[in-house]
């Protein structure tokens, strides 16, 4: 049986699978009474479970209505957060995530160092973020 904890990190991530733009927007009480349990709860796992660590962006507001916005983090924040040194080491993180397939964690690769000396590191993280967005557009089947 799953604990509490683990219910409402799954219904979380139901809903932000459920949403085109990977992030939903809840007021903390109003889930607490959807899933029979104290906010406070809610806050825990909001603080141990959707970390940027894990993936997730939180915002919390408070007051008046407030509300917690949950987001996935994108590949480029990801990027962006741990710096162009650290580029072969997110292409491998995210094909182990399976976010990359084998292909293009090879050409990602590749890429990065073709533009060894070419381009600087804020170019050079740029570039990476632009082609994994575009990857994850023709994933999804979109054009640009």
């Amino acid at each position: 049986m799953k604990n509490l904890a683990d219910i409402i990190e799954s219904f979380i991530v139901r809903e932000l699978l459920a949403d085109e733009a990977d992030q939903i927007l809840v007021q903390r009480n109003e889930l607490a009474v959807r899933l029979s349990c104290a906010p406070s709860q809610i806050s825990y796992v909001l603080s141990t479970r959707f970390t940027p660590e894990r993936g997730y962006i939180v915002e919390s507001r408070r007051g008046s209505g407030g509300f917690v916005r949950i987001a996935r983090q994108t590949d480029a924040q990801e990027i962006e957060r741990d710096g162009e040194e650290d580029l072969p080491v997110n292409i491998r993180v995210l094909a182990a995530a399976n976010k990359l397939a084998l292909g293009e964690a090879v050409l990602l690769s590749y890429m990065m160092e073709v533009l060894e000396g070419r381009a600087d590191a804020n170019e050079k993280t740029i570039i990476f973020a632009e082609a994994l967005a575009k990857l994850r557009m023709a994933k999804r089947g979109r054009k640009e």
